[in-house]
């Protein structure tokens, strides 16, 4: 089982979601399908073509976005200029919501990797009306402890990466949470400052990616680095916007109000992210998911066998779709 063929958006445009900010989306396959749509990681990645292949052209109408301050949203997170306080999880919450019903959708499935997974896990537990399922990949739930876990826990499998990492920091903040101490560094008003900090987040980020290979070509567009790294910054260092919760984390501690939502939860069994365990408590607290555990993958959802199994995913739910509306005919 591959990925569908490429395809081209039937329907895009840019939504005014107030706060200066416009938002990118795009509409393609079936316009009567089943309706989906496609959170991106980072958070400040932004949306690929690759996306749309995950999903049965004939058998879905998929949404994808551009979150706040990324992708071909406006305004862009690299402008210094830009207005972070104004991108939180709850602003990109809101920001589904107008969305799905600018849009005229009443229900729709929610696809999410990486940060996309905490997005959509609160945006399900919040708006539970708004999501008829979950496929995630990639899970993670924004609590504290993943981000200790990413910023220096990981520290002791690179130690050398890590060393130049956290020495970039002032050296009387190498001890404290350091998202933080390089998010102050990405919002100095001196651009030398700014860029020097994106370089060596971006160059950690690359460290901890699996080899091979042990590259990632965006990130050597200077203007997609320093608002990458000026967004991850900014939501690790705030503690994803989710407010205050206990050592589990809101979205973990949440899980009983996904309660109905049925969902498939597929990871890679060398993730770094499973260290925690995080998506096996997921998955016992939401009795409705289903864990796919693929063998000797990381965190990469472009992989080969994770690609297969979030196609298997999509078309699951779309089947049942289609026995759902012949039952109602």
């Amino acid at each position: 089982m591959g990925l569908y063929p490429d395809i081209d958006p039937y329907d895009h445009g840019m939504l005014d979601v107030g706060d200066g900010n416009h938002v990118y989306w795009e509409v393609c396959g079936n316009p009567r399908g089943k309706p989906a749509v496609v959170l991106h990681g980072g958070p400040g990645s932004g949306c690929t073509p690759y996306f749309r292949r995950l999903f049965d052209p004939a058998a879905y109408r998929v949404v994808l976005l551009d979150q706040r301050g990324c992708g071909r949203s406006t305004p862009y997170a690299s402008a210094y200029d830009t207005d972070m306080s104004v991108n939180t999880t709850a602003h990109l919450i809101a920001d589904l919501e107008l969305l799905r019903r600018r849009l005229g959708i009443e229900r729709w499935l929610v696809w999410g990797v990486s940060w996309g997974s905490v997005l959509g896990l609160r945006y399900a537990q919040t708006h539970p009306g708004s999501v008829s399922e979950l496929v995630l990949t990639g899970v993670a739930t924004g609590s504290s402890p993943e981000v200790a876990l990413l910023t220096r826990g990981l520290g002791q499998i690179f130690p050398e990466a890590f060393a130049r990492f956290r020495d970039h920091v002032p050296e009387d903040e190498r001890d404290g949470d350091l998202a933080a101490a390089y998010n102050r560094l990405l919002e100095s008003p001196d651009a030398e400052v700014r860029a020097r900090a994106a370089r060596a987040w971006t160059d950690w980020e690359t460290a901890m990616a699996p080899a091979p290979p042990r590259s990632i070509p965006r990130y050597e567009d200077p203007v997609f680095r320093a608002g990458f790294a000026r967004t991850v910054t900014h939501y690790f260092g705030n503690d994803h916007f989710l407010g205050d919760g206990n050592d589990e984390g809101v979205v973990l501690r949440d899980a009983p109000l996904l309660k109905g939502i049925p969902g498939t939860l597929v990871q890679g069994s060398l993730d770094f992210g499973n260290l925690l365990g995080i998506v096996w408590r997921l998955h016992h607290a939401w009795p409705d998911s289903e864990l796919v555990i693929v063998d000797d993958v990381g965190h990469n959802a472009g992989a080969p066998d994770i690609q297969e199994a979030l196609v298997a995913a999509t078309d699951k739910y779309a089947a049942a779709y289609r026995e759902g509306a012949d039952d109602r005919a």
